[in-house]
């Protein structure tokens, strides 16, 4: 007999949970995950990044946190963090703990991060993606067929127009073309 799936929820992480969400989540990610996350080996979080990860303000720093219910209470499974001026473009990383990957989370995720981008102001959102990083790379274009990407020295800006003045343009069509 398998277990019943569980429900996930994705809701606006605030700063008094954040560090236990960025904890759970970290330590979660296998070293490959990290990796595809940070750039770089990242067998801990130094006290500088956890800081600059847990500091929120709901505009300028914002997250989305995915969780499932647990006996103890809900555990973060993913996050989607945001960093910008308040309006224009923003910033955005996503991470799904690898047991919950390529289930639908990183796209909730990813979803209810541009809503909010939206209603803070923002109107693109510009990611750094390792080259070798498909996955990601198909999520993003999977879930915003609009989005572009360009070659940036050692990565790939993949850039999401978000907001209500956005529209497909040829220049978009044909980029997703291309990319095919």
């Amino acid at each position: 007999m398998t277990a019943p799936p569980q429900a996930v929820t994705v809701h606006r992480l605030d700063q008094r949970d954040a560090g236990h969400a960025v904890d759970t989540v970290f330590t979660s990610l296998s070293p490959h995950s990290r990796y595809l996350r940070f750039h770089s080996p990242a067998p801990r979080l130094t006290a500088g990044v956890r800081a600059q990860l847990v500091d929120l303000d709901g505009c300028r720093r914002a997250a989305m946190v995915a969780e499932v219910a647990a006996p103890a209470g809900p555990v973060p499974i993913g996050i989607a963090r945001l960093a910008g001026s308040g309006s224009g473009p923003a910033d955005v990383a996503v991470a799904v703990v690898d047991a919950w990957q390529r289930r639908g989370v990183g796209t909730r995720l990813f979803t209810a991060l541009a809503g909010l981008a939206e209603e803070i102001g923002y109107t693109e959102l510009h990611g750094a993606v390792l080259p070798h990083n498909v996955a990601m790379q198909g999520l993003v274009h999977a879930t915003f067929p609009g989005a572009r990407s360009a070659w940036d020295g050692d990565v790939v800006t993949v850039v999401v127009p978000i907001g209500p003045a956005w529209t497909i343009t040829e220049e978009d069509l044909l980029a997703d073309l291309l990319r095919r």
